[in-house]
């Protein structure tokens, strides 16, 4: 009895040094993972400048005599060298300032704001 006694313990001996070999291959490949994937993530800087090429690119694109074509649409991003009065002009929006609750200032407009409009004129 005393010799099975033995075998029962080494076992448990050896199958608790295999479960904890096992959870240390686990936690070192998950480290490893995660360092993979963080050097690997993607919108690097690479991909970062792309998109800021792309947004300087559409930006261009409403410059100049391009602005005074642009549609009033029911959500409209301001572009650069309007004021609230152009666009209200273009529009036919009196109510700007009303309408849009985020504009506390209606002096302090910059490009790329959204408003919402309620358009009664196409564009001029």
């Amino acid at each position: 009895m005393v010799g099975g006694g033995r075998k029962r313990g080494g076992a448990l001996a050896t199958a608790l040094s295999i479960a904890d070999a096992a959870s240390w291959t686990c936690a070192l490949a998950l480290v490893v993972l995660i360092l993979v994937s963080s050097l690997r993530e993607p919108g690097g800087r690479e991909e970062r400048g792309e998109e800021r090429k792309a947004a300087a690119a559409a930006a261009v694109a409403v410059r100049g005599g391009k602005l005074g074509s642009r549609a009033c649409e029911e959500i409209y991003v301001v572009g650069e060298g309007e004021t609230l009065h152009t666009i209200s002009d273009k529009c036919g929006d009196p109510f700007i300032v009303e309408r849009n609750p985020h504009i506390h200032d209606p002096d302090d407009v910059f490009p790329g704001l959204v408003i919402m409009l309620t358009p009664a004129n196409k564009p001029r």
